[in-house]
């Protein structure tokens, strides 16, 4: 089997141990994740190209979901491990984010924000809501959370797990979804996003299949959108935000993650 950049090859069709094998020495020595992403990086590549780097992508999602410790079970020890929520929750991206949810929190008339997979709580220190229920997978980031805001009677901290069926006016996922490795965690997560708000849902995330950032074990990137038009007939998107830091390059600053505002078709009591 044989793949180069900017060049693809007629490959033939080996056996799936065969296809195992390659696949796990490229990932070790990195150089499939880096076939992949210039791939997908390229503007002018032909189908061919195009087909066989999804290709890889699918194949390295498998292996990586096989070989991983789990969404919930990598954020505690993340932040176990003295480790933040990561650079989108602060400096400038953080700064961006705040902006735009603060002035569509006071626009919309917004009086209850619920948002899954709070973290750290250093972007919420930028927040002005006039209600919030943040809700996150773990501990360690609820505990720290709830010291940091101990004095804000206007903020609540719960365990994923300990969801109570809250419901609010606007539901948030920032940074999140491409977080999601297991497609199980993935649904589960969608759908209680969309079903506990009453009028608005506000994602910030990559919308695409693929890896990027150096195929990191923590990322995987969808298409959530077709997820959304194809569970939630009700929902409409409102507002398509481009990032104002977009990434060209891993490790460049920026974000690959926009802006997505859904609206619910009717009010909801």
């Amino acid at each position: 089997m044989h793949v180069s950049v900017g060049l693809v090859t007629r490959m033939p069709k080996p056996s799936a141990p065969c296809i195992t094998r390659w696949l796990c020495a490229r990932l070790r020595d990195r150089s499939l994740l880096a076939i992949y992403n210039q791939e997908m990086a390229t503007t002018r590549r032909s189908k061919q190209a195009r087909q066989t780097g999804n290709w890889i992508g699918r194949l390295r999602n498998r292996y990586l979901s096989r070989h991983f410790s789990g969404s919930a079970t990598y954020w505690e020890s993340r932040y176990v491990a003295g480790r933040n929520s990561g650079a989108g929750s602060y400096g400038e991206l953080a700064t961006f984010k705040a902006n735009f949810i603060n002035d569509f929190v006071a626009g919309s008339g917004v009086s209850s924000v619920i948002e899954y997979g709070c973290g750290d709580g250093n972007q919420l220190a930028l927040a002005e809501y006039p209600s919030y229920i943040g809700f996150d997978v773990s501990t360690t980031a609820i505990e720290l959370c709830r010291s940091k805001f101990q004095n804000d009677l206007t903020k609540r901290f719960e365990l994923s797990e300990d969801f109570g069926g809250e419901v609010g006016d606007l539901t948030l996922s920032l940074d999140v979804i491409y977080h999601l490795i297991e497609d199980d965690v993935f649904h589960s997560y969608m759908e209680l996003l969309f079903r506990t708000s009453r009028r608005f849902v506000i994602v910030y995330s990559s919308n695409m299949e693929g890896s990027f950032g150096g195929g990191a074990a923590h990322v995987r990137h969808r298409f959530f959108s077709e997820w959304v038009e194809k569970n939630c007939p009700n929902w409409t998107l409102l507002q398509h935000l481009p990032n104002q830091y977009p990434t060209r390059t891993p490790n460049d600053g920026g974000s690959f993650a926009d802006f997505y505002v859904y609206g619910f078709a009717a009010s909801r009591s």
